[in-house]
């Protein structure tokens, strides 16, 4: 009977210490609010140096284009020849609380096809006054992708 107590508490203690290691969906970082993020995109023009889809890396897609983040959250896409537009935004996706650390970065764009694929609402997974990681879990085939955007 001792045994099946000390397996029972065992276990208890092993799903407890599980649970508080798994995330809330809190993929942004704490340290991170929405102003600054606003702040540092609207701030200069950035380029694309990372986006994989799913495992593939589709980077070259975006090679040559520099983006400009507008505060009326227009966004702008320049080069080989074309400009793209389209809208972005920063939102807090934890609508129900105060707290800032949970903060999706919103594009979208309508065409072409290879900047359609960048319409999503991102997770920030690390902003720096230079550089943007953002990450998304596809809710339809459960694959990951990522997209960074750097400072030019």
């Amino acid at each position: 009977m001792k045994k099946i107590k000390f397996l029972i508490v065992l276990v208890l203690i092993f799903t407890l210490n599980v649970a508080s290691m798994c995330s809330d969906d809190n993929d942004s970082p704490t340290n991170v609010n929405q102003t600054q993020v606003v702040n540092t995109v609207i701030s200069g023009t950035w380029r694309i140096t990372n986006y994989v889809d799913s495992g593939i890396n589709e980077t070259t897609n975006f090679t040559g284009y520099n983006f400009t983040f507008a505060s009326n959250n227009q966004v702008t896409a320049v080069g080989n020849g074309l400009t793209v537009s389209g809208t972005w935004s920063v939102t807090d996706s934890n609508s129900n609380d105060d707290s800032l650390n949970d903060l999706d970065f919103n594009l979208a764009f309508s065409t072409p096809a290879n900047f359609v694929e960048l319409t999503d609402d991102w997770d920030i997974v690390s902003r720096t006054d230079t550089k943007i990681e953002l990450r998304d879990v596809s809710g339809g085939n459960g694959g990951t992708d990522y997209l960074t955007f750097e400072k030019n």
